[in-house]
């Protein structure tokens, strides 16, 4: 693969792109480097929702709708060969989703009650409870430096629904959407403060500055909203992701909380989990009133709702289960790069 060719003007910190990991990043990386991949077509991975390999892939062509990718020109956001490749790694990606998640046809009046069993409280022995109980200064370490590749970006995928709705709805996510981003106060982005908990948690907190020590496992809880949201005919499993990213985030943030608290760490470093405490106490009621709308307003779209918290549900207990597990053993679920210990 030809060594990429550096756009000074768009590099951002002077940071590189993350190493390959396997013949899907390899074809990212080589048309991202302006470059022809010559070698087959790889087959599907044995675990196509939590693959590094092709998570990584996934991940970098959707980086380029966002804040865009260092060393990239801007202009390859729309690139056919790039566009097409994309296109594959969805297909492998949402076939898996397809196969897992039962997908039964729900009456608009129903959707309420079933997001609310989709997204329970969070039981004893969970990730949050794990946290607030036992977690030790590096595992929050490590719990923040996997969420920072969505919370650093926290909000941005779901807006791309605003234009897709009509009506109430369009009202429902901007109110939603006006508290993530602060309420006018750029210091309150939900983003941000998320930054400042990285910072005093010793971290980076860089946007993407951990990319390449992120498994697929990973990255495939921001990759499934950025599928959603890049494509319309998903809109209502954006919905539903929303609604069920709401309703399920009041009670574990407080465990985030007062686990941080517990290790001596002030309000500052604690307001991120403390704000979200308060606010989706607020959202949970607006999104599931949210998820109602738009099933009655587009009755097609019911069962899409449902199917987008139930791929939230799924992708987020196996990201829960990976961390966990490798906790108990006394590893990280990070992988090895050269910054090493986050």
């Amino acid at each position: 693969m030809r060594e990429l060719m550096l756009d000074r003007s768009t590099a951002r910190d002077g940071k590189a792109l993350p190493p390959v990991r396997g013949p899907f990043s390899e074809r990212v990386l080589g048309l991202l480097a302006g470059g022809e991949v010559e070698a087959p077509r790889p087959s599907a991975p044995e675990n196509p929702l939590g693959d590094d390999d092709l998570h990584l892939a996934l991940y970098l062509a959707y980086e380029l709708h966002y804040r865009g990718l260092p060393g990239v020109r801007d202009e390859w956001e729309w690139d056919p060969r790039i566009l097409a490749l994309r296109h594959e790694l969805e297909a492998i990606f949402e076939s898996a989703l397809r196969r897992e998640i039962d997908l039964r046809d729900v009456a608009p009046s129903g959707v309420a009650e079933t997001l609310r069993e989709i997204a329970p409280p969070p039981g004893a022995d969970s990730l949050p409870s794990f946290l607030e109980r036992r977690g030790t200064l590096e595992q929050f370490r490590e719990f923040l430096t996997h969420r920072s590749a969505y919370q650093l970006k926290e909000a941005d995928p779901h807006s791309w629904v605003i234009p897709r709705l009509e009506g109430s709805a369009k009202t429902m996510v901007m109110e939603i959407q006006y508290d993530e981003y602060g309420s006018g106060d750029p210091t309150w982005m939900h983003a941000e403060l998320f930054r400042r908990t990285m910072v005093a948690a010793g971290l980076d907190g860089t946007y993407g500055a951990y990319v390449d020590r992120l498994p697929g496992v990973t990255l495939a809880t921001v990759n499934l909203i950025s599928l959603f949201g890049l494509h319309r005919r998903w809109r209502g499993a954006l919905v539903g992701h929303l609604a069920a990213f709401e309703m399920s985030s009041t009670l574990p943030n407080r465990a985030y909380g007062n686990g941080f608290r517990r290790l001596g760490f002030d309000a500052d470093a604690t307001r991120f989990f403390d704000e979200h405490v308060e606010a989706d106490s607020v959202h949970e009621v607006l999104a599931s009133d949210l998820a109602v709308e738009v099933a009655t307003r587009e009755p097609a779209l019911a069962a899409d709702v449902v199917f987008g918290a139930k791929a939230l549900a799924l992708l987020e207990d196996r990201f829960s289960a990976v961390l966990l597990g490798a906790w108990r053993t006394g590893t990280s679920a990070l992988l090895e790069g050269d910054r090493g210990s986050p």
